[in-house]
């Protein structure tokens, strides 16, 4: 995406406090604090800047509902589990695949969808378009169940994830257009806490929404409700309650969209530069570290999330809990990582080493696969387990994920990221499936071992990284103090690069230890003794070797 390339909406303080005085062509120290009639006009003017915070609150609101909707929808498979496999009358295989048939269209769509938003249709109307397929899919989805029709609810669920993670490439667009600067970060953990929100009420009120609609007498505490003929239109009731959120977060997607093209009509926003189109030559560029990272990302994700969605039959006929009670316990991965994500980002961001913060999410998610595995059948043993995963996955997406940025130069990281969350969506697609006939045929203890090898497999993987990175650098495991400090030589080093006016110099790459030619100590010498070195003279520095004009005392 070429998103970085915008002008933030929200400026500064300074800048958005003023701009209702400067659209008036008045100082804003001009203004008398006894004048009612032009303070009331001020608020209003301010009121209605898109560079104030009053417009921003109201953008950052409808920013963080356009995915509710389908992070809603996309885990009602798992508050319902039971009922779908008792009504629709399927196997684990099969329930399986509601989830599968949802990743298969992003394998191909996580590499294009930047390109489609870029090139194609635009952030504003690509968000309208990417919801709109999120609405169809669920509504699919639910008249499938309806008419007793599984395989419509399976191609529902094709269709929705033809939006689903497309949608999520839009959001962070409009993010980064509206709050690039000081509040992006926060933004960012908020988009994911709301995300993570919508999960969470999906996964404890659906099922005793069902409860309430087919069953009203029943408790939660069976594993499954009595079957009849009418079970099927119950069930697609409920789901069609998706469907009315997601039009909803389709609603403010329009308004969104509208709202974005005035603010960009008033502040006048130049029109966004093209980004490069991803390339799959760029392959063949990339370090042994990244695609590393890629195998840790598929085998880490591949472990957490199959099993979350297959997570409630286990927890009821391993620790004898109730529908509502599994339900709570599975929702517990997303409300802790709604609640820790932006405070551990931040922790990674202030002491860096990655790589550590890496494996320690990788190693307590084996803990938690291990405790589920073979621990005794206490009832307060998920409760625990499922809040330390949650933590170690917030732990892993906030030290996985920025990496690939270190090491892909700037140019190329549409192409790396594409092509991360492919090989992901790849893993999501096949695993559950293997899941389900591993559950068919030999039970969730046998489940609990593979996603136990597929977590040491993640965790080899880092242990290489970690290895590799140490004798070439050490880029991906620096401290944020060494990060910060490469950076500002990096800055110190760029300011030293001619560039004079109009006068461009090519750099080019020689080695930075070799010798200095006798032209370049004789001039250094006397620029020292501070001699005037005339600018039509060419000058050449070994330590960054760089070509350039000089202007002025060579340093």
């Amino acid at each position: 995406m070429s998103v970085e390339e915008k002008t933030p909406l929200l400026q500064p303080d300074e800048e958005s406090g003023t701009a209702a005085a400067a659209d008036t062509g008045t100082d804003a120290a001009d203004v008398k604090p006894d004048d009612k009639g032009e303070k009331e006009d001020g608020v209003i003017a301010y009121c209605c800047d898109p560079r104030g915070w009053p417009c921003a609150i109201l953008v950052l609101v409808l920013i963080c509902l356009l995915s509710f909707g389908s992070y809603y929808c996309y885990d009602n498979p798992v508050a319902l589990q039971n009922i779908i496999i008792n009504v629709m009358k399927v196997d684990f295989t099969q329930y399986n695949l509601l989830y599968s048939l949802y990743s298969w269209p992003n394998v191909i769509l996580a590499l294009v969808g930047g390109l489609l938003m870029d090139r194609v249709f635009g952030v504003r109307l690509g968000t309208v378009i990417f919801s709109a397929f999120i609405c169809l899919g669920q509504l699919i989805f639910a008249l499938g169940a309806f008419f007793d029709r599984y395989w419509l609810m399976l191609a529902g669920r094709f269709v929705f994830g033809l939006g689903g993670e497309s949608l999520g490439v839009a959001q962070n667009a409009y993010a980064v257009l509206w709050f690039k600067g000081r509040v992006l970060n926060l933004v960012f953990g908020l988009l994911l806490s709301v995300s993570r929100l919508g999960s969470t009420v999906n996964q404890n009120v659906n099922f005793p929404l069902y409860n309430a609609l087919y069953h009203p007498s029943s408790k939660n505490s069976t594993i499954s409700l009595p079957v009849d003929g009418s079970a099927h239109s119950y069930l697609g009731v409920v789901l069609f309650i998706g469907f009315i959120i997601c039009i909803l977060s389709l609603l403010c997607a329009v308004f969104l969209g509208l709202l974005d093209k005035w603010a960009a009509r008033v502040i006048k926003r130049p029109p966004a530069a093209v980004g490069q189109k991803p390339s799959l030559r760029d392959l063949k560029d990339f370090p042994i570290p990244v695609w590393l990272i890629f195998l840790v990302c598929v085998s880490y994700y591949v472990s957490v999330f199959p099993f979350i969605g297959m997570a409630v039959l286990f927890l009821q006929e391993k620790y004898g809990l109730s529908t509502s009670q599994a339900n709570f316990v599975n929702s517990i991965v997303y409300i802790v990582s709604a609640v820790a994500s932006p405070f551990l980002g931040l922790m990674v961001d202030k002491t860096g080493f990655n790589l550590f913060w890496l494996m320690f999410g990788i190693f307590a998610t084996l803990t938690a696969h291990v405790a589920f595995a073979f621990s005794s059948f206490e009832m307060f043993i998920p409760y625990l387990v499922m809040i330390l995963m949650g933590l170690a996955y917030s732990c892993l997406a906030c030290s996985l994920w920025p990496m690939v940025s270190f090491i892909v130069p700037e140019h190329q990281l549409g192409t790396a990221y594409g092509m991360m969350q492919s090989v992901q969506n790849l893993g999501l697609a096949v695993v559950p499936i293997i899941a389900g006939i591993v559950v068919d045929k030999g039970g969730y203890m046998l489940t609990e071992v593979m996603f136990c090898a597929l977590l040491c497999v993640a965790l080899l993987c880092g242990i290489a990284l970690y290895i590799y990175d140490a004798t070439h650098g050490g880029k991906l495991n620096k401290s944020a103090w060494a990060r910060a400090r490469e950076a500002k030589d990096g800055e110190e080093s760029r300011s030293r690069t001619s560039s004079f006016g109009s006068i461009r110099v090519p750099i080019k790459y020689t080695s930075p230890i070799s010798a200095a030619s006798a032209f370049y100590l004789r001039n250094r010498f006397l620029s020292k003794m501070g001699e005037k070195i005339p600018e039509h003279v060419m000058v050449v520095n070994p330590l960054t070797s760089s070509y350039g004009v000089h202007a002025g005392i060579l340093k």
